[in-house]
Parts: structure tokens; sequence; C-alpha cells
């Protein structure tokens, strides 16, 4: 590992103020993926500007129209354990609960899984499938135009997470098949329920995490298993490595959209 500064925020436009110093700055919260990177030298940033003692960017909440705000620095556990969530949106509760190991869950937060886009991590496909909105020190930004592809998203240099805000579905579920040894997702899928509408994306198995609209469609017109018996995803399209075939994959997917509305059917 490089040798870096280290500062530590104590409000956001503290933190911005930090950035801005040094153009080789990053944002650390959790360091869950930033670490690992940085001991293997894939990453050697000169500076880190930590977040994770900054209130207003913790926390999670929900307002008078129903929808849920969480901030950026909210750790896994806090979300996994959250009496509102597991009310209002048990499905991402549950998600959360299934990220890692405890000490990660301890540690790794929200806003840093978003921010980072790892194409098997879990927290991107709840905010593509519940039509989240990340909000930033300077605008909000829905998740369909947030995320654009590996370990890509729409941050702009010195653009930090403040929160997210997830409107609450009737129904939703996420399912994933997990690498044992890491828990990321082979691949996993979230799929949410609205009054009029279904979102249904899919991450682990492709370079991104991405929404299955024909599926969607189909969904939309007859929730039900039958609606997407015939439905796949080409081979092609899915991640080829040592801990999964395309093939594979693909046929996980579709196994675990059939699940999924299973679980959903009211």
């Amino acid at each position: 590992m490089h040798s870096f500064q280290y500062s530590r925020a104590k409000a956001v436009d503290d933190a911005i103020d930090l950035l801005k110093v040094d153009n080789e700055a990053k944002v650390i919260s959790g360091g869950m993926s930033l670490l690992p990177a940085m001991k293997l030298r894939l990453a050697a940033p000169s500076a880190l500007v930590d977040v994770t003692r900054i209130e207003n960017m913790k926390g999670i909440a929900v307002d008078a129209a129903g929808v849920i705000r969480i901030g950026a620095a909210t750790t896994h556990f806090t979300v996994n354990q959250s009496e509102i969530l597991r009310a209002r949106l048990p499905s991402l509760s549950d998600l959360a609960g299934g990220i890692g190991d405890v000490q990660v869950r301890y540690r790794g937060t929200i806003g840093g899984s978003l921010a980072n886009n790892d194409p098997a991590a879990d927290y991107p496909s709840a905010a593509l499938a519940l039509d989240a909105t990340i909000i930033t020190d300077r605008r909000r930004i829905k998740a369909d135009d947030f995320f654009r592809g590996l370990f890509e998203t729409a941050l702009e240099p010195n653009e930090l997470i403040i929160a997210v805000e997830f409107p609450i579905p009737r129904r939703s579920v996420y399912l994933k098949f997990p690498n044992m040894a890491s828990r990321f997702a082979i691949a996993g899928v979230y799929l949410a329920r609205f009054d009029k509408r279904v979102r249904l994306a899919v991450t682990g198995a492709m370079a991104s995490v991405a929404r299955l609209t024909d599926y969607e469609q189909a969904l939309e017109r007859d929730f039900s298993v039958s609606a997407i018996e015939t439905l796949t995803i080409p081979d092609s399209a899915c991640n080829n490595d040592v801990h999964a075939s395309s093939g594979y994959r693909a046929h996980l997917v579709g196994v675990l959209a059939k699940r999924a509305v299973l679980a959903c059917v009211e």
C-alpha cells in the first residue's frame, strides 16, 4: 500500500473542500472496497477523506409521503436491523443482512456500495428495482441514470452521495445465489411490484446492474410465473469467469426471477 494523507470530515462542505484540495483524493466510509484495492495497489489515492462522522449522512427515516431516506454513511448492519425497514421495506433489510460477514456489515455503507457499483454488489439492484433517487451534495439522480457500466456511475469529480430515497412498493423481494466465500451475488434478482408497474433488476450476472424490461412488461400484463416462463436472457449477455459460466448465470436469472414472482404474489 502506498502512503497517503488522512482527514476526517466534520460536515459535507468540509468533505467537499478537502476533496478539492487534492485531485487524487478519495472518499472513504466503510472502506470495504477501497482498502483491499489499495492493499493490492490497484488504487493509490494520495489522500483519504473519511465521511463516517458526518451526522446528516447517517440514519433512516420515512417522510409523510411514505418515502424512505437512508443516509449514505449508514452501515449495512443498521439497514438490516432497522425497525422502519423491517416494517415498511423488509426486502431491503433482508438484502443488507446477506452482505459479506458481520465484520463487513458493521463497517460497509450503502453509499459506498452504490458509488463503487461493483457488478456483483447487492444494493445497486435494490436502487434500480425500487426506482430510488440518489441524492448528492449538488443534485438528485434517478437510479436509471446513475449506473453507467462496470464500476461506473454518473458521479462527477468531487461529487458526494449524501443519501438515498426509496419509494415503498406493494411487494418486493431480493433473491440471490451467492458466492460461498465472499457472499457477492453470482446472480441476484430484485423484484418490486408497485400499483401500476413492475421493476426487476439483476446483479452479479452481467457487467453491471441492469433492468430486465421484457420481464417487467410481461409481469405488468400478468403477474404470474407463467407470464415469464418462456423468457430468457442470452448467454452472451452474462459474465463468464471462474465462479460460473455465462450459461449458468443466464439460467440462474430465470430461476430466481420465477421464485421472486412467487414470493411477491399476494
